[in-house]
């Protein structure tokens, strides 16, 4: 999986429902339910409860943050 394929991918999810997990450091973990809001080069954003919080792709490769589409 590299970059392109992961844009590619979000970028499918845009204005549409999603839930981001986020796995933090010590063990610290995050769920989100929001909309795809933006679609950038090295981010996308996430509009969660009227505020917008962005995660980068190179996340979503490791597997720090996964999207599912709800």
């Amino acid at each position: 999986m590299n970059l392109d394929v992961v844009r590619e991918k979000i970028k499918g999810y845009l204005n549409k429902e999603v839930s981001v997990e986020v796995f933090g450091m010590r063990n610290k973990n995050f769920q989100y339910y929001g909309v795809v809001s933006g679609v950038y080069p090295y981010v996308f954003t996430v509009l969660v409860n009227g505020s917008e919080k962005s995660f980068n792709y190179a996340d979503v490769i490791i597997g720090d943050v996964i999207v599912k589409l709800v």
